[in-house]
């Protein structure tokens, strides 16, 4: 459906001095494929989708999309837009229009469809991404996930042939991410196109049929979900797809604020869609920190989260033991702890002596 060769970008700085993002893409993009962009920020990815629907035009190279030539001189754009949507990161709904208004519009105004014929079909492209009843409200009163669906329902009026997801889901609220990507896991279960800029990759796992790691301009590699996210053939994919968040506190003494690491420890469960554990992470704080006090070491707690693996782990490292502070607990803590993981692992280490909670 798509092909393309040698495709390039250059812009220049305030200075003069070029900037290229793009250096040499080439690639071919099957009809009913799904394919996630992944890699590091600035490394090309919205750029990409930019140039593909002819936003932001390609310095160089080649883009024919159902064997035509979008870059030839007088190719008709508006041919292009009515075959490719785009799903951006900002909503662009029009606040002056009512939700079903939003969706109707562009087929009204572009493909010349009775009112009565969009409403029609506005409504029921409402009713898949689950908000019919609220076609008749203005975007001001929907959430943000709300409001991208609206968007996703907007782009399917026009019937695309692909559509171009940049980052749909990096403006909403953690807790709204999770109905934005069910409506795009349904289209893609129905076998929709899609190409898709994301920082979701358990979504870009189980969704994707291919995934492209850009890294530095290119498509640094191409594979399926199995292929990069399991055995990454650079060593640049396999350090992105392995990527560790972490939040480290050093605890080393009574003074230390408790309060303050509880918030921080909320806000990273909740930053990486893990807000479930936060109780579970916050109460084991609250339940070893003075045991492992007592001992007298300095102790470091961490909690982790793994983005391919989809484990949260809480890391508790005294300084200079020589055993696992763990075992000589009250056994009423012991229990307690261990009903509250699902794994534990006591380990020594060059330090001292660590013992990892698995959440």
């Amino acid at each position: 459906m798509i092909s393309i060769r040698h495709l390039s970008k250059t812009y220049h700085n305030p200075d003069g001095s070029p900037l290229t993002v793009l250096k040499d893409i080439n690639c071919d993009i099957d009809k009913g494929e799904v394919i996630s962009l992944i890699g590091p920020s600035g490394t090309g990815k919205s750029t990409l989708l930019r140039t593909l629907n002819l936003l932001d035009p390609p310095t160089g190279g080649e883009i024919l999309f159902d064997g035509e030539n979008i870059l030839a001189k007088g190719y008709p754009v508006h041919k292009l837009r009515r075959k490719m949507g785009m799903v951006f990161q900002n909503f662009n709904l029009f606040d002056h229009m009512t939700v079903v208004e939003n969706v109707m519009y562009a087929p009204v105004k572009i493909l010349g469809k009775k009112k009565d014929e969009a409403r029609e079909e506005a409504v029921a492209l409402l009713r898949k991404v689950g908000l019919a009843e609220k076609a008749d409200a203005l975007p001001a009163s929907l959430s943000g996930g709300q409001k991208q669906r609206v968007a996703i329902a907007r782009c399917l009026a026009m019937h695309p042939e692909v559509i171009l997801f940049d980052e749909p889901t990096s403006a909403l609220d953690p807790t709204m991410v999770g109905e934005v990507l069910s409506v795009m896991r349904q289209l893609a279960n129905e076998g929709m196109s899609m190409l898709i800029v994301t920082h979701e990759m358990k979504f870009a796992r189980d969704v994707s049929t291919r995934i492209f790691f850009m890294y530095d301009g290119y498509i640094h590699e191409d594979g399926t979900p199995e292929q990069v996210f399991n055995a990454p053939r650079r060593s640049a994919t396999k350090t992105f797809v392995q990527r560790i968040r972490k939040e480290v506190f050093e605890v080393d003494s009574d003074d230390f604020d408790y309060l303050g690491m509880e918030t921080r420890i909320n806000q990273f469960c909740i930053k990486y869609n893990i807000a479930g554990k936060k109780e579970t992470a916050i109460s084991l704080c609250q339940l070893l920190m003075p045991v492992f006090l007592e001992t007298g070491n300095k102790l470091t707690i961490r909690t982790t989260y793994s983005e391919l693996s989809e484990q949260a782990t809480l890391d508790f490292m005294l300084e200079g033991a020589e055993a696992s502070p763990l075992q000589s607990c009250d056994s009423m803590i012991r229990d307690s702890v261990i009903s509250q993981c699902n794994g534990i692992v006591e380990e020594p280490t060059s330090r001292g002596f660590r013992v990892r909670l698995i959440l």
